[in-house]
């Protein structure tokens, strides 16, 4: 092959690579990796002081530093467009044919409690760690599309759609458990005013109004009024998307246009920010030897073990008791690759890593970097084991080429 040749090819892929479905997924493990090297090197007490350095007192308002502004202010925008995904779904989507739902509703449930009984398995034993189950229990979205991604066809669609699925569904139940198991000191007088601006938003929506103004207006103040009611600021992102109308009175789609515009800016700033901001973890005094502490054990564990055998035995039992169908046009071995892949954390179980051991102290910021540590371990070996089984084991050359695709 020609120089020319060669060099051609490698910028047919990397062109490629950035449009495709690969390069959200590959976006979040360099900015991991980016973080990781930053949080350990000559700058690391600058980059903890960026992110954690007090903007002013918390009388002043309750986000005084950075990372909590990223955490409970700009996730908003993550699980605001989650909701909007999860309404679309529901109305026009995978989630609305019920044959088409069962089965990624009943692996992504055991894909939840699998994970969560192997940490109690392991790190169940110890009550200042009992707060942490449900970290291993998300799947990243961007991180495992982006690895199918970079399977190109190898990965049959009717896989692509159950794992998209899988992971929807993952992060409806992620988000429930946050409202329900991470919230705490609730302030009623808040929550009542949250519920009149729902109560306002669900009015305009049926009346088909078609100005988006109205819309992001009241979920600023609906994020103002959750933040300060006790139940975590980014519950208010999911809810004020479930008002948003599918179809206005004067046709316009906007539930679907506002997806549209924000899922570039959530993909390529708001989880890299995000992950930037939270995965940076300084090992000095940690040492090797952290990676089987029974906190990140624990993660680690569920995320490789719990996730693949919760969702690839009941996926297996489901289809041979009858229950479901097996996605078509896939074989056993892509089916356990795949279900390998919602392994990867990452995003949502950084986020939950971050409710579930609060606090400023030392032995509160030891715990979430242990759980950091798990959550990346565990999503790592995730994500090269299910490549690795896909990549081996897959072939499908009846499914045309995309001649956008990378060749990886």
């Amino acid at each position: 092959m020609s120089m020319p040749t060669i060099i051609s090819k490698a910028v047919r892929n990397f062109s490629a690579l950035f449009k495709a479905d690969a390069f959200a997924g590959i976006l979040l493990i360099i900015v991991a990796i980016v973080a990781m090297v930053v949080a350990n090197s000559g700058v690391s007490d600058a980059y903890f002081e960026l992110f954690n350095g007090y903007l002013w007192s918390k009388d002043v308002f309750y986000l005084n530093t950075i990372h909590l502004w990223v955490n409970d202010g700009l996730m908003v925008i993550f699980f605001f467009v989650v909701g909007l995904e999860v309404k679309r779904e529901i109305i026009a989507g995978n989630l609305s044919d019920p044959k088409a739902r069962n089965l990624p509703i009943l692996a992504a449930i055991a894909g939840m409690a699998a994970p969560a009984a192997m940490y109690f398995a392991i790190a169940g034993g110890d009550a200042e760690l009992a707060n942490g189950w449900a970290i291993p229990a998300a799947t990243d979205i961007a991180f495992a599309m982006g690895v199918v991604g970079l399977l190109g066809t190898r990965v049959p669609s009717a896989l692509r759609l159950f794992l998209l699925t899988v992971a929807i569904v993952d992060d409806i139940g992620a988000v429930t458990i946050i409202a329900i198991f991470y919230t705490a000191n609730l302030k009623v007088a808040y929550l009542l005013g949250a519920l009149v601006v729902l109560a306002v938003m669900f009015f305009l929506n049926r009346r088909g109004v078609s100005s988006k103004l109205p819309f992001i207006a009241l979920t600023l103040l609906l994020w103002y009024l959750v933040l300060y009611s006790g139940v975590h600021a980014t519950i208010a992102g999911v809810l004020a998307a479930l008002m948003i109308p599918f179809q206005c009175k004067d046709g316009s789609t906007m539930l679907e246009d506002m997806e549209h515009a924000l899922v570039p800016w959530n993909a390529y700033l708001v989880v890299p920010i995000f992950g930037f901001a939270n995965a940076g973890v300084n090992m000095a005094g940690l040492g090797m030897e952290a990676l089987i502490e029974p906190l990140p054990l624990a993660i680690a564990a569920g995320l490789v073990i719990g996730k693949q055998v919760g969702i690839f035995s009941t996926v297996w039992a489901a289809v041979k008791i009858g229950i479901v169908e097996k996605p078509p046009g896939c074989n056993w071995t892509e089916v356990w690759g795949v279900s390998i892949l919602c392994g990867i954390g990452f995003t949502m179980s950084l986020f939950i890593g971050e409710l579930a051991f609060p606090g400023s102290g030392e032995a509160a910021r030891l715990l979430r970097d242990e759980a950091k540590i798990g959550v990346l371990t565990g999503s790592l070996i995730s994500a090269i084991m299910g490549y690795t089984v896909l990549r081996l084991t897959t072939s499908h050359p009846e499914q045309k080429d995309d001649p956008n695709s990378p060749v990886v």
